[in-house]
């Protein structure tokens, strides 16, 4: 019988939620080599200044961090490669649909490993936020943590 496999690696985009507006999300398998898997497996990926494109029909993640596996040899890979996405055609021309649109981006927001081991990335299309909405943001954020402070004492 196989053991299931417990990872709980979650690495996140809390850069995107900031600056963006998150309007529709998708849940993409990405194609990884041998030591890609195993660094993510790890931890030791970011998605730091991440974005998605369309190119001939398929998604591409550009400017992931995936770091060099430490007992990699020869034929480790690089640290920030273009990745490709596998998507239903569905989804995937509903993203470029909406990626033609002006103002609108794709980014990634959530690297993780499902319970097969697999790895896979949330990508969201997303709309850009202006200063006074990421204002906004900052002031529901705060206020949400005093109500917290609030109903903790009590």
């Amino acid at each position: 019988m196989k053991e299931k496999i417990s990872n709980n690696i979650q690495i996140k985009n809390k850069r995107a939620t900031f600056d963006y507006e998150l309007l529709d999300t998708f849940t993409a398998g990405i194609v990884l080599t041998g030591t890609e898997i195993k660094s993510i497996r790890l931890g030791k990926a970011s998605l730091v200044d991440t974005f998605c494109i369309v190119e001939k029909g398929e998604l591409w993640v550009k400017n992931m961090y995936v770091a060099e596996y430490f007992y990699g040899t020869y034929n480790n890979h690089t640290a920030r490669r273009d990745r490709k996405l596998l998507l239903p055609k569905k989804e995937l021309r509903k993203i470029e649909g909406a990626a033609r649109n002006n103002g609108f981006t794709i980014i990634p927001t959530r690297l993780f490993i499902n319970d097969k081991g697999l790895a896979k990335v949330v990508v969201a299309i997303a709309k850009g936020k202006k200063e006074y909405d990421k204002r906004d943001s900052i002031k529901e954020r705060d206020d949400r943590r005093e109500m917290d402070r609030a109903f903790k004492r009590n």
